[in-house]
């Protein structure tokens, strides 16, 4: 055989080789959820104090009646401090959106974190500190948690503008706190695939068949998997699904790109490359492989080599001044060019 078909021949097992995705190991239980695991969506509306002068512009008698002022004045009043809302100066507090996910399966006295948000023209929460706000399940229903602490706002860095820097939203972790003792949630034998693949949940099937014996598990569809306990094991239902968790599943590795789309964070899974490309997005210009052309490129060029990492590209484009809409706006061209084969979700 000639030494071009060879080369042709490797070519071809070279472009097999990035294209099938690689096989991965991991436990039924990380792939899957039981049917019924929907976390309570809690929420709630507060106030963060002490802030550094950036919070909501409320201040004068044209704006005594804001909401800010008002549950500023309701909770003075509490402790039986009367202030007219007209004499209130407001640049420290800012009203928030308090948001929040529990698993169905916390019990009174357990933590979970909390997402906190500006609904007024407060330009930072930076060093601001959450007052005790209730939680609740939709308006007008009783209080199941309430969450309080100090607000963590993401730094993106000396190098952003000061506008960059300052933060309309935070989080405090462990900052919310279930208060009532909720009914327990019955667990069920249904498995849901946390990605829903048919492959993946045939593979689930097939697993737990050859550990506890066949009919044990069956494929519903892309999504379910049911599990059947079989009459003659003594154990219950819980250790049943705690062995079940436990077993472990070789599936194919889906690599997937999350991106941060307030700060730039780049997350790659799956082992993912970019293959030769150029995308120019405004001033800046990415060359995956190639030379630029002899006229040159305006603005910022960032060159990675063909095939290279999702990171070494994240890399270059931080490196260049890249902003947080732009690397998930390349990110997003690279796959819809073919460039990038990965699922590319933005936060």
């Amino acid at each position: 055989m000639s030494a071009r078909p060879l080369g042709i021949l490797g070519a071809l097992f070279l472009l097999l080789a990035l294209t099938v995705p690689a096989s991965a190991e991991g436990r039924i239980g990380d792939l899957t959820l039981h049917a019924g695991d929907v976390p309570r969506r809690l929420v709630g509306y507060g106030i963060v104090v002490g802030l550094d002068g950036s919070g909501d512009r409320s201040f004068g008698r044209s704006t005594a009646g804001t909401p800010t002022v008002r549950s500023v004045v309701n909770l003075l009043r509490r402790f039986q401090i009367e202030v007219p809302a007209e004499q209130m100066r407001m640049r420290d507090v800012a009203a928030v959106l308090v948001t929040a996910e529990a698993s169905p399966y916390l019990r009174a006295g357990g933590r979970f974190e909390v997402q906190v948000s500006a609904i007024g023209d407060a330009t930072s929460l930076r060093g601001g500190v959450l007052w005790m706000t209730p939680l609740v399940t939709d308006p007008g229903q009783p209080p199941l948690a309430t969450a309080q602490g100090t607000v963590l706002v993401s730094d993106d860095g000396e190098s952003r503008s000061l506008r960059a820097r300052q933060g309309n939203t935070g989080r405090i972790p462990q900052g919310g706190l279930l208060e009532v003792e909720l009914p327990a949630e019955a667990i069920s034998t249904r498995l849901l695939l946390r990605r829903p693949d048919l492959s993946t949940a045939s593979r689930i099937a097939d697993a737990v068949n050859a550990v506890f014996g066949a009919n044990t598990a069956k494929a519903d569809d892309p999504g379910a998997v049911t599990l059947t306990l079989a009459a003659g094991r003594t154990e219950g239902v819980n250790a049943f699904l705690a062995a079940v968790d436990t077993v472990l599943v070789t599936t194919r590795e889906q690599a997937l790109i999350i991106i941060g789309g307030r700060d730039g964070t780049v997350v790659a899974g799956g082992g993912a490359t970019v293959g030769p490309a150029s995308v120019s997005h405004g001033n800046l210009t990415l060359l995956v492989g190639g030379q630029p052309t002899t006229g040159g490129v305006a603005g910022s060029l960032v060159r990675v080599e063909p095939q290279a990492s999702v990171l070494d590209v994240a890399a270059g484009l931080h490196a260049a001044g890249a902003k947080p809409e732009e690397i998930a706006a390349i990110f997003e061209a690279l796959q819809a060019a073919g460039a990038l084969q990965a699922q590319v979700v933005v936060r």
